[in-house]
């Protein structure tokens, strides 16, 4: 009857929520909302709940997306509230819209990555970032499912950038979505940031990233192995890794964009009718 897109947040602690952990929170947050889901036919009905390129275990998004299909239509409104209430805090309902024509994974073409590097200088970061752009090809292993595997993690990356955590300019250039205040300090400064101008951590880079999504995913910790490789760039501590955003490509600006835009446009359309 109806299929709703619903986007999503993990943050805090619950960014080490796994894949299958978060599908069966989601799937008792459902029940404990009472949304008419509906079932796939056959001798094992499932819940029609579609996750789509879900962060890494011990990252965190603001950007992750699932379609869920019900018996009868309700309003987004109503399924966002229902959701964000019978889900613990941290995993957080930041949007939910009426699901357009076309597969939602063929717009989810690339992300925007945040990655802190506590106890990392800018200089350091900047000099790892100009070699690994310089490069043509950066090879990392990464142990798969099917057992070590070798890919070229540059190809992936269209654009990265590093930046000083003690400039206020840091916070403001580095875009957060809509929903992120919950997780952030004020000014869309991270807890690390806000620790950094507070005196508690007294050196922290900032990567921003924008990666393009293939097979194999190259992720963060991909990256980071990569300039690790190149130019030595090992954090102290372990970085923390936020997806900003996650969408399709633009081919002009090499940005992210939104994924929900022409879902958003269409139930606009229709209420204007």
């Amino acid at each position: 009857m109806q299929r709703l897109r619903v986007r999503y947040a993990k943050r805090g602690r619950l960014r080490f929520t796994s894949h299958r952990d978060f599908a069966r929170a989601f799937e008792r947050a459902v029940q404990r909302a009472a949304l008419p889901v509906a079932y796939s036919s056959g001798f094992s009905p499932h819940p029609r709940i579609s996750y789509a390129n879900a962060t890494p275990t011990g990252a965190a998004s603001e950007a992750e997306y699932l379609e869920i299909g019900l018996r009868e239509i309700r309003a987004p409104g109503d399924v966002h509230q229902a959701l964000d209430q019978a889900l613990p805090k941290g995993l957080d309902v930041i949007e939910v819209v009426v699901a357009t024509p076309g597969a939602l994974a063929d717009r989810l073409t690339g992300s925007r990555w945040r990655v802190e590097l506590p106890g990392v200088v800018y200089d350091d970061a900047a000099a790892a970032v100009e070699r690994f752009l310089s490069s043509d090809r950066v090879e990392v292993q990464r142990l798969t499912k099917r057992g070590m595997r070798t890919f070229d993690c540059r190809e992936a990356v269209m654009s990265m950038r590093a930046y000083d955590a003690s400039a206020a300019a840091a916070a403001a250039e580095l875009p957060l979505t809509p929903g992120a205040a919950a997780d952030s300090a004020p000014g869309g400064a991270s807890a690390t940031v806000a620790a950094h101008e507070s005196g508690a951590v007294r050196t922290c880079a900032i990567l921003d990233m924008v990666v393009r999504q293939g097979t194999p995913a190259v992720r963060p910790d991909d990256i980071l192995t990569g300039l690790r490789q190149l130019a030595g760039l090992e954090p102290p501590t372990p970085p923390l890794q936020t997806r900003i955003a996650q969408g399709p490509i633009d081919p002009m600006t090499g940005d992210v964009g939104d994924p929900l835009a022409s879902d958003r446009d269409a139930s606009a359309s229709a209420g204007d009718r």
